[in-house]
């Protein structure tokens, strides 16, 4: 084959370059995530209404038509439903009216004895989890304090406020006291129980890492014991909400349990009635609202 065959059989060469294209962008397509139709969501609704929300309506409605049938007669002791709201319509409608430093609706008179709670219930909570993991992982702490605790625990919440207006000389202070001091032991027993039942691969772990003690206290204790604390948590705040009440009928003031005895004083069932509904509304909530958080630091795993 000649010379001049070669060249033109040989592939010519492009210039560097030459010829490329770039290659088009690519796209990101997104999926769509398919939503349900409208029917299946309004279906869902409903149901939902039907069996968390009908229920509780239907029977609070049948227990106010026994009430009004029962109480209807004019020498009935009780008040019917009809005649509350006759005559506490503006507590109910209104509840947080000022008409003077007494004359408040009854929304600001739970703000508050919420105020009084928040402040026990916070300084019981923190000293709480603190002595309950001290008992819960010290053998000598549990034998010299479960005791002492066992045993302070059962003494009823009022009567520590005459020693507590000796020691603080002011309402205010004593009704903080006994929150405190009625919520702290579940919180207490509770936390140690938590710290006891820490498995023992996770301390072995804490060794192998060589953890010091507040390491140890933050990255194993709580998170294992986070379902017994809030446990203890949630009757806790039932008890400071409890202990509230009952305080502020004897010590005083602008709260919500003044207010019950005052009305009681003045022969008002009506606004007594009122004033319990709105106590245990209050006390569902704060319940609800412990609840809520305990499920979202242990994933679910504190009892509901």
């Amino acid at each position: 084959m000649s010379v001049t065959a070669l060249k033109e059989a040989e592939p010519q060469r492009r210039p560097e370059g030459a010829g490329l294209t770039a290659a088009p962008a690519a796209k990101v397509v997104r999926l769509k995530t398919a939503r349900p139709p409208a029917t299946a969501r309004l279906m869902a609704a409903v149901r939902w209404t039907a069996v968390s929300v009908l229920p509780p309506v239907i029977v609070t409605a049948l227990l106010l038509l026994v009430w009004e049938m029962l109480c209807a007669s004019p020498t009935a002791t009780l008040p019917p439903p009809s005649r509350i709201w006759l005559e506490a319509r503006d507590l109910i409608v209104d509840p947080f009216f000022v008409s003077g430093p007494q004359d408040i609706g009854l929304g600001l008179r739970v703000l508050v004895s919420l105020q009084r709670v928040a402040v026990g219930f916070g300084l019981a909570a923190v000293v709480g989890v603190l002595l309950g993991a001290l008992i819960g992982q010290s053998v000598w702490a549990m034998r010299g304090l479960d005791p002492l605790f066992q045993m302070l625990r059962t003494v009823p919440p009022l009567a520590w406020l005459p020693l507590a207006l000796a020691a603080f000389r002011d309402s205010n202070p004593s009704a903080i006291f006994v929150i405190f001091i009625t919520a702290i032991w579940p919180i207490i027993i509770n936390t140690a129980v938590g710290i006891r039942n820490i498995p023992q691969d996770y301390r072995n772990v804490a060794q192998v890492l060589r953890l010091n003690p507040l390491e140890f206290f933050w990255k194993i204790m709580l998170p294992s014991a986070a379902p017994y604390i809030f446990t203890g948590l949630r009757i806790g705040v039932g008890l400071s909400w409890l202990a509230i009440v009952a305080a502020e009928m004897l010590t005083g003031g602008v709260g919500i349990g003044f207010f019950i005895w005052d009305a009681w004083n003045s022969s008002r069932l009506p606004d007594i009635i009122v004033a319990l509904v709105y106590i245990g509304v209050v006390g569902f909530v704060l319940d609800r609202l412990v609840a809520g958080l305990a499920g979202i630091v242990t994933r679910g795993t504190a009892a509901s």
